[in-house]
């Protein structure tokens, strides 16, 4: 498969900033009163980057699924277990590490991360946003970084770099401090997933551990939408 194919670790970073720029332009708003709708533009553009993975795999004479080296009956249940963990005990503590280190505070989260929407719009994007967001970062950062790297130096620090940075846009805000917080919160994870990966060559854990703590995420979004003075009383934790 072409070397090529890691040249697509970026795209999402940029599209993501493109999305809210032009969004705002197009709404008539500024940036930071449109962030609360990242979640539904996260799924638009994970199906997106589904669907080009696609092609670009069918070009290249593979499979989506050979792509990530998926295989079948290779999974065990413990691995799915442990990842997942791993997964919500690092990815709560590089947000509590970096809330501390960036703003000061302990424990300090984006409130908009959990910002209200339409309910009806919060209700549908609870199975959308948890799975197409495991196979399309999973699938671009793994499949298109690690698989593709040769050196393993690069192949785990380059995939985990781009794959923290596209958390920094998500959403976008022209906040120095906001951006280096997001990605030092997701830094240290992206590297262990990479790692792990690396090693294992099964994305399957990773991607039901991703999904797990989305889950969680988009749970918050509803109950949010469904009584926006919740969010009030969060917010303001």
């Amino acid at each position: 498969m072409s070397k090529k194919i890691a040249l697509l670790l970026p795209i999402r970073s940029i599209i993501f900033v493109l999305i809210f720029t032009i969004g705002s332009v197009i709404v008539n708003k500024e940036i930071n009163e449109i962030n609360n709708w990242w979640s539904i533009a996260a799924t638009l553009v994970n199906i997106f980057t589904i669907c080009l993975l696609v092609i670009v795999a069918k070009k290249n004479d593979k499979t989506f699924w050979e792509l990530i080296n998926y295989q079948k009956g290779k999974t065990k249940i413990s691995q799915v277990m442990i990842v997942s963990v791993i997964i919500l005990l690092v990815g709560m503590g590089g947000m509590l590490l970096s809330g501390y280190l960036c703003y000061g505070k302990l424990p300090f989260f984006a409130p908009m991360m959990i910002a209200p929407i339409p309910a009806a719009l919060a209700i549908i994007n609870i199975p959308l946003l948890p799975v197409t967001t495991a196979f399309a970062e999973d699938a671009l950062y793994l499949g298109c970084g690690v698989n593709q790297i040769k050196n393993k130096t690069a192949a785990i620090i380059l995939p985990a770099f781009f794959f923290a940075l596209q958390h920094s846009f998500i959403p976008t805000l022209f906040d120095v401090r906001y951006i280096i917080y997001r990605f030092i919160s997701f830094l240290p994870l992206t590297i262990i997933l990479c790692r792990y990966y690396y090693k294992k060559r099964d994305p399957v854990p990773i991607m039901i551990g991703h999904a797990i703590i989305d889950v969680a995420t988009v749970m918050q979004i509803l109950a949010t939408s469904m009584d926006p003075g919740l969010y009030e009383k969060m917010s303001g934790i």
